[in-house]
C-alpha cells in the first residue's frame, strides 16, 4: 500500500513538474518565434509533449526530455502550425468583430437573433480550437480531414465537450482566485486537462487511455505466464 502510495506521488510530482517545463517552454519558445510566428508552433508541440507523455507506459520522462521533446516538436510544427492556425485566428477576429457590431447596432429581433446565433458560433469555435491542436497532434493527416473529426466529434461525443466548457468555466475561477497558478503553470495546466480529457473521453482511435491501460495490462500478464 505504502510502496503505491510512494509511485503515485511520484508520478504526480513529475506531471507538475512536465507542466511547469512545457510552460516555460511554450514563453521561450513564443519569443524565440517572435511572439506572432512562435506561439502557434508552441500549441502544436505542447500537445504532442502531452500525447508522448499521456501515451507512455511508464510517464518517467525528465525535464530535460520534457524541453528537448518540446524543442524537437517546435521546430517541426514551426511551418505547419502556422498555415493551420492562422486561419483559425482570422477566423475568430472575423466572427468577434461581427459579434460585437451587431450587439452595438442591434435593433430588431432579427438583429438580436443575428446576434444569438453568432454567440452560439463562438461557443462551438471555443471548442473546435481546444479539442482541433490534440487531434492534430495525434493524426498526420490533411487539415480538411482534421477539422472534419473535430467537427464530428465535438457532435459525437457530447461528454467531451460538456467536459471541456466546464474545464474553461474552471480554468478562469481557478487564475482568478489564485493568480500564483497561472504564473508558475499558465496555459500549459488547462492544456493538460484538456489533452487527458480527450483521450480519456474522446474514444478517437489511437488516442484513448483507457485501451492502452489494457494493452499494458494484457502485455504484463503475458509477461507473468
Amino acid at each position: 500500500m505504502l510502496a503505491r502510495f510512494s509511485v503515485a506521488y511520484e508520478r504526480f510530482c513529475r506531471l507538475l513538474v512536465t507542466i511547469f517545463v512545457v510552460n516555460v517552454a511554450i514563453l521561450a519558445h513564443t519569443l524565440m518565434g517572435a511572439v506572432v510566428l512562435g506561439f502557434l508552433p508552441s500549441l502544436a508541440a505542447t500537445y504532442s509533449t502531452f500525447r508522448m507523455w499521456l501515451l507512455s507506459e511508464d510517464r518517467s520522462i525528465c525535464a530535460k526530455e520534457v524541453w528537448k521533446t518540446f524543442h524537437g516538436f517546435w521546430k517541426s510544427e514551426f511551418k505547419r502550425a502556422n498555415l493551420f492556425g492562422w486561419p483559425l485566428i482570422v477566423l475568430w477576429a472575423v466572427i468577434i468583430i461581427d459579434c460585437c457590431m451587431m450587439s452595438r447596432h442591434a435593433r430588431n429581433s432579427f438583429d438580436i437573433a443575428i446576434s444569438g446565433v453568432l454567440l452560439l458560433l463562438i461557443a462551438v469555435l471555443v471548442m473546435f480550437t481546444c479539442l482541433v491542436w490534440v487531434v492534430r497532434a495525434n493524426y498526420a493527416e490533411r487539415s480538411v480531414w482534421i477539422v472534419r473529426t473535430t467537427l464530428a466529434m465535438i457532435v459525437a461525443r457530447p461528454l467531451c465537450s460538456l467536459l471541456q466548457v466546464g474545464l474553461l468555466i474552471l480554468t478562469v475561477l481557478v487564475w482568478v482566485q489564485w493568480p500564483g497558478i497561472l504564473m508558475v503553470f499558465g496555459l500549459s495546466l488547462p492544456m493538460f486537462c484538456t489533452a487527458w480529457i480527450i483521450y480519456s473521453f474522446g474514444r478517437l482511435p489511437g488516442m484513448d487511455i483507457h485501451d492502452r491501460m489494457e494493452q499494458s495490462a494484457g502485455h504484463a500478464r503475458n509477461q507473468t505466464s
